[in-house]
């Protein structure tokens, strides 16, 4: 009994230094079946596999904190790695708003390569995120219009209803083209639609069935390259990530950036195509723009690019026009 206490402890100190592994909280405020729940749990399997273990995520099985709360979560290390959507903290992101503009591109995966190649290639972008480490930028599908009143076919029809809006660009898209707007998170959606608070909400395809509002909604009203789009930061606690030894640095590494935005807008891109069908098999009605309406929204948005150009030149981001022509110039090339 003695020599097999001996041998096990002695194997023990043998395997000891063997078995160390980093494990990084994982905390995401959406079910764990929705597409951002599904990338980042992809990204942390990637990250697994690559260290053969030696890194692991503990995906806790709810969120540390409301959407709102997450960068501050991060950044106070309540959380190791989540992501959130820049415009739920109001006023504390400019640039990322370039990821927001009507009529980008009609999938999330060339958008959101698009807009971590050119977001990186600024530093301004990352000095907006101080205080944490930022993994990726991303963005969802083409923002639709939703509601369950009455079709939407031109500019006045989006008025006389209440709607729900995530915050960011789309808060000034929705104002620009006179809409009663409510600044409300996502996971909100189906009580405040199933209960009559509000009419419709701005949302991309996937989001119908992610928030259980399929069977809600009765109209869909569809733009070229979107309405609107929403720019997501994927981010790691500054200390955490400072803390990684050199090689689990260059693990991370290696996944950030490109890599990560395109798990994002893969998987938002297979729920969107299968939340578009089932909205047909719910008989939705859906509406694609005509072009009378896409040219009122081209005017009455257009000011909105020209502020942010301005706003952004006064901030620090020198020729801030050119920078957005280069991310429409990247998005039409990943959509090849």
């Amino acid at each position: 009994m003695k020599r097999f206490a001996l041998s096990t402890a002695a194997a023990a100190l043998v395997a000891g230094p063997a078995a160390a592994q980093t494990v990084l909280t994982v905390s995401s405020w959406v079910p764990p079946t929705h597409s951002l729940s599904v990338a980042q749990k992809e990204w942390c399997d990637l990250l697994e596999k690559n260290t053969t273990g030696k890194i692991k995520c503990n995906i806790l099985p709810r969120g540390v904190t409301a959407a709102p709360g997450t960068l501050d979560a991060v950044k106070n290390g309540l959380a190791d790695v989540s992501y959130t959507v820049h415009g739920y903290t109001p006023g504390r992101f400019l640039y990322t708003q370039m990821a927001e503009f009507p009529f980008l591109g009609n999938t999330a995966e060339p958008i959101s390569v698009a807009f971590n190649k050119v977001a990186t290639k600024y530093p301004q972008f990352a000095a907006e995120h101080q205080g944490i480490k930022v993994i990726s930028y991303f963005t969802h599908g083409p923002g639709i219009v939703f509601n369950t009143k009455r079709p939407v076919a031109k500019a006045e029809d989006l008025q006389g209803l209440k709607w729900r809006v995530g915050g960011g660009m789309v808060n000034e898209i929705s104002k620009s083209l006179a809409m009663n707007v409510t600044l409300k998170p996502a996971p909100d959606s189906f009580e405040l639609l199933s209960g009559g608070v509000m009419d419709g909400t701005l949302f991309p395809a996937e989001s119908t069935e992610s928030f259980k509002i399929d069977k809600l909604i009765k109209h869909a009203t569809f733009f070229p390259g979107g309405l609107y789009n929403t720019s997501f930061v994927f981010m790691m606690n500054q200390a955490k990530y400072d803390k990684l030894s050199a090689d689990e640095k260059k693990a991370v590494d290696a996944i950030s950036g490109d890599t990560a935005a395109r798990i994002f807008g893969r998987n938002w891109d297979k729920v969107d195509r299968r939340a578009i069908a089932l909205m047909q098999a719910n008989g939705v009605q859906m509406v694609k723009a005509d072009g009378k309406f896409i040219a009122d929204v081209k005017a009455k948005t257009a000011p909105l690019e020209q502020k942010w150009v301005q706003d952004a030149e006064a901030k620090g981001l020198k020729d801030s026009a050119k920078v957005l022509a280069e991310f429409r110039s990247e998005i039409a090339k990943a959509e090849k």
